[in-house]
């Protein structure tokens, strides 16, 4: 009975992981749009990049990927994270969960 108890804690806890991770992406992918909409059309995508990674834990940084789009009034933010495997930090699994998130563009006004 022992093995069976470890095998569904170990699946639960990866899957606490999966959703956590999936949590982090959206999160990161709402920072990044909001700081992208806040900065200089000239200066999105770096304030984008900073904004999405800065929140995230260090063992979901390094295989973070964050890029940001504009087009028609409208900004977008895609975020990348990998899956770690029973021990964020260590290996990953070879998917990724993706997270997206999108805002209007505000007019300066006079």
């Amino acid at each position: 009975m022992i093995p069976t108890i470890l095998v569904t804690l170990v699946v639960l806890w990866q899957l606490v992981l999966l959703g956590y991770t999936f949590t982090l992406a959206g999160n990161a992918a709402d920072e990044a749009v909001r700081a992208a909409i806040a900065a200089d059309p000239g200066a999105r995508q770096g304030a984008c990049e900073a904004a999405g990674l800065d929140k995230l834990p260090s063992a979901w940084e390094g295989a973070a990927t964050v890029t940001c789009a504009t087009g028609g009034g409208y900004v977008t933010a895609d975020v990348t994270l990998g899956v770690p495997v029973l021990f964020p930090g260590t290996a990953t699994f070879p998917f990724e969960v993706r997270g997206h998130a999108g805002a209007v563009e505000e007019e300066v006004g006079d």
